[in-house]
């Protein structure tokens, strides 16, 4: 878990997110991080409950990741630590390979349990900062 060159092959690689806990208001976390990651190349997918079927950074949001018309190569998780354990459950019953939980949000629990899965875990790191950080030389595919 968190080791660099997971972080790094999860965002070299990853071309479609669902982002779970996406609000719709542009001054939280989850809605400008998101937007970052659409002006940066990625496919995102809103997976929130109470917005199902609005309209989220210009893409329909999903009531869970079971209602998503793909499967995405990534989930962002912008909820508390006590939904961890569900989302984790829902990713190993979809085959979903990689989880990553913003920063702040920590369950070691549900990340042990992922990995032990076979899901790969990124746990209370910001994806927006680490794109950044890592710089888009490092996040070219490999060919």
């Amino acid at each position: 878990m968190n080791e660099p060159d997971l972080l790094c092959s999860m965002l070299r690689d990853s071309k479609t997110i669902a982002v779970i806990g996406l609000s719709a208001d542009p001054a939280k976390p989850s809605h400008y991080v998101s937007e970052y990651l659409q002006q940066h190349g990625y496919k995102i997918f809103p997976v929130n409950s109470s917005l199902a079927g609005a309209a989220v950074l210009g893409e329909p949001s999903y009531a869970s990741l079971t209602d998503l018309p793909i499967k995405p190569d990534l989930v962002n998780v912008f909820r508390p630590p006590a939904a961890i354990p569900a989302i984790v459950d829902e990713m190993l019953a979809l085959g979903l390979p990689n989880l990553w939980i913003q920063l702040g949000i920590v369950n070691n629990e549900a990340a042990q349990h992922a990995e032990q899965g076979g899901i790969h875990v990124v746990m209370d790191h910001c994806i927006m900062v680490e794109h950044r950080s890592l710089g888009a030389g490092k996040l070219q595919s490999k060919s």
